[in-house]
């Protein structure tokens, strides 16, 4: 009988660790690499095995701004109806990336609803090594191809701050 509840115990424990959240997933703040401006509040989340970001509030517009400057479509993206008719704020802008052997999730695509511009996207969770990474860091990468793009480098945030940027 003891044997069996450890090897219960035991198996519960490894079952655990593996369906135990991805350190990329929860709030962040995405910041402007240039200007070191925090720019919005983002969720991270799986869905089906596929990694999605979503902005939950934007430091200058309201929530009930709409995306107008995108395009009708897109390949993949992950809500019926026009993306150019959807709010900026709930929409799954980080959509269908992958995660590989290494922990970093790619192949799939972010829109930037402020132009209507699509990458490519990486995603790479940096944890903090008191050196060049202060905090755990979100690195987003959005790249037109051949490795050619740029990175931001995410903040961790909680869900209340994250959701609180914008106009009041």
């Amino acid at each position: 009988m003891k044997k069996t509840l450890a090897l219960l115990l035991l198996l519960s424990a490894a079952a655990g660790f593996c369906f135990a959240a991805d350190p990329a997933e929860g709030f962040w703040l995405s910041v402007d690499e240039k200007t070191g401006v925090t720019t919005a509040g983002w969720l991270i989340y799986q869905e089906n095995g596929r990694l999605f970001g979503k902005i939950l509030s934007m430091s200058e517009h309201p929530k009930t701004v709409l995306a107008d400057k995108c395009k009708d479509s897109y390949p993949g993206f992950p809500v019926a109806g026009k993306v150019s008719q959807m709010t900026v704020t709930g929409t799954p802008w980080i959509y269908s990336l992958s995660q590989d052997k290494n922990g970093e999730w790619s192949g799939g695509s972010i829109v930037n609803p402020e132009d209507g511009k699509m990458y490519k996207c990486k995603i790479i969770f940096r944890p903090a090594d008191g050196k060049k990474f202060k905090a755990d860091t979100l690195e987003m990468r959005g790249e037109i191809g051949l490795g050619i793009g740029r990175s931001q480098f995410w903040q961790r945030s909680d869900q209340k701050t994250a959701d609180s940027l914008g106009p009041k």
